[in-house]
């Protein structure tokens, strides 16, 4: 081949390379294309005012807590949404396990708070439950699953940890619920268990199985659903923003997966923690609440 030939391909295939660089440049992502403004917050809380009102018309007694729940979870993720960009930009270890701190004492405070007719003093052993179920999920998905750089990434910690403590919260308020809640309608049963012979937690078991079925419900189906029925918050999130769906699809995978396993483990920790309450130190059954 002649010089020039040589020369002239060269020249094209240096073009075609800066077109498509550029191309590549100058197209937006899928997040950058449609972003979500003023406007479209406003929007969302107009059309949930309007079932709200149409709540409150027909008296179905939950239009005023929906409005107060939409306008709260906006402010609450504006807030984590600046919160979450300080400590990435801050790239520092010790912001991210504090952030994650805060979120464990502040689900402690809501798991209370969702759970009804539960005895006092209960604080430590959802704590532990909570703690456990984190340092697991950081050790099982973020750091031999998703095995980010750095160990500590913000992005990665911070937000599985977020979808982690937010299914452990809801499963562990149920389960505790429904304990206690059927340890009472069984106080009989449970009296006359104890006086044949048996064990706190043998009296105690039908209601520790019924409780943690109860509380795995929602995460179950979730999990059976996702991919035909459901696609998930992640993987909807990773795609609109211009991922690869097979990707987003493999990390919602682990998400889920994790996230149930843990979740299941959570609600058979408390159990184990919370199961002694309505009895004495001679076997005896009392009403907690």
């Amino acid at each position: 081949m002649s010089t020039g030939a040589i020369t002239v391909a060269s020249a094209l295939s240096s073009a075609a390379t800066a077109t498509t660089a550029t191309a590549a440049a100058v197209t937006p992502t899928a997040a950058e294309s449609y972003p979500i403004d003023v406007w479209g917050l406003v929007i969302t809380v107009v059309l949930v005012a309007i079932a709200a009102g149409m709540s409150i018309v027909v008296r179905l007694g939950v239009g005023r807590q929906m409005l107060w729940a939409t306008l709260r979870s906006l402010i609450q993720l504006l807030a984590m949404g600046y919160v979450i960009k300080f400590v990435i930009e801050a790239n520092n270890p010790w912001l991210v396990f504090a952030l994650v701190a805060v979120m464990i004492l502040a689900a402690i405070q809501i798991t209370l708070s969702r759970a009804s007719n539960i005895p006092k003093g209960l604080a430590l052993d959802v704590f532990l439950t909570l703690l456990v179920g984190a340092l697991l999920q950081f050790v099982f998905a973020t750091q031999l699953i998703v095995r980010p750089h750095p160990w500590y990434a913000p992005q990665i910690v911070v937000t599985m940890t977020g979808m982690l403590l937010g299914n452990m919260v809801a499963a562990i308020a149920v389960a505790m619920s429904r304990f206690f809640d059927d340890m009472a309608s069984r106080r009989y049963e449970i009296e006359m268990l104890l006086s044949l012979g048996a064990t706190p937690f043998e009296a105690a078991k039908p209601s520790i199985i019924s409780s943690v079925k109860l509380g795995m419900i929602p995460t179950i189906s979730q999990l059976a659903s996702s991919g035909i029925v459901l696609i998930p918050g992640m993987m909807a999130g990773q795609v609109i923003a211009g991922a690869d769906p097979l990707t987003a699809a493999k990390y919602q995978f682990v998400v889920l997966a994790i996230i149930s396993a843990l979740t299941l483990l959570a609600d058979s920790l408390i159990m184990l923690l919370v199961y002694r309450k309505p009895f004495t130190a001679l076997h005896q059954y009392v009403q907690t609440a």
